[in-house]
């Protein structure tokens, strides 16, 4: 816009710099609203040294409006159809005028949804993100959404409360235990999607607390857990000449098991069971076994 007398209450604001064709810069002091009878034109943009009034085909297709171009005429049409504005052909420009307008329709070529109607469809679908909300308007998918665009413009309390998450646990420096094997922790993956060359499809992984040194042994089912548990306990013990003292694993029926109870308290192990989604006491065992599969995966 160039005439700053026929925009009210205008708002004077440095909104950037537009380049003409003949590489000249005029910049953008403000805008208002420009209405002319039944036309509204929301935030009309002063342009100083603008020598027409323009209209920008790119505004009115973020407004989901049509134009259409013709040999002497032009129009500028909602999604139902209805001609909004007409123009006219005549040196090299199409030029509208908005006094002679008649269209019997309020016209709004920024047709944007009020904050509490945007954020009314979005709590109706289920707090659907505003792109889907507006390709659905587009496309006229969902009855009874109106065809206006809607805008985020605050955050949604609901949303971020439902992408919240627990703050990562901080890695220990040094560990709970003394000496090796003093304390084990243990953890059964599988069933694998594929088995082995010799039909084994779990993998039970053995982590020494103190040393971090790592076991694994593959079992062809989860009830070879406790007669492969007892040959190992009985060879590392003999190897490294020192006791398990405690074992602490998920409470898998794997490891909750008569043979196992009975073998621990002849031993004098003490198993420890962990409690459920208590990440920051079963990161080790997962991430070991995390590790070893993304390993499997790359042989």
């Amino acid at each position: 816009m160039r005439n700053l007398k026929l925009l009210t209450n205008f708002v004077e604001k440095f909104l950037g710099s537009v380049k003409f064709g003949n590489d000249q810069i005029a910049p953008i002091l403000g805008y208002r609203d420009l209405v002319q009878g039944t036309v509204t034109i929301n935030k009309v943009y002063y342009v100083k040294g603008l020598n027409h009034n323009l209209f920008s085909i790119g505004q009115f297709f973020d407004a989901d409006l049509e134009v259409a171009f013709r040999k002497s005429t032009c129009y500028i049409r909602d999604l139902k159809g209805n001609d909004l504005l007409t123009g006219s052909y005549g040196t090299d420009l199409y030029s509208i005028t908005l006094q002679d307008t008649s269209s019997p329709y309020p016209i709004c070529l920024m047709a944007k949804a009020t904050s509490s109607q945007a954020w009314l469809w979005h709590r109706r679908l289920s707090h659907l993100n505003f792109d889907t909300i507006n390709l659905l308007s587009k496309n006229d998918i969902v009855i009874g959404l109106p065809k206006l665009k809607f805008i985020k413009d605050h955050l949604c309390s609901s949303c971020e409360l439902g992408k919240a998450k627990r703050k990562t646990f901080q890695k220990k420096t040094t560990p709970s235990s003394k000496s090796r094997l003093q304390l084990l922790h243990m953890d059964l993956c599988g069933p694998m999607q594929v088995e082995s060359i010799n039909g084994k499809k779990y993998v039970l992984v053995i982590i020494d607390d103190y040393s971090r040194y790592t076991w694994t042994r593959f079992l062809r089912s989860k009830d070879k857990t406790p007669e492969v548990l007892i040959d190992f306990f009985r060879l590392v013990q003999r190897g490294l000449h020192a006791q398990v003292r405690i074992v602490q694993t998920d409470k898998g029926t794997e490891f909750l098991n008569k043979t196992l109870h009975a073998f621990f308290a002849a031993e004098g192990i003490k198993h420890q069971t962990l409690v459920a989604r208590t990440p920051n006491k079963t990161a080790l065992s997962k991430d070991g076994t995390v590790h070893l599969l993304r390993l499997l995966e790359q042989c």
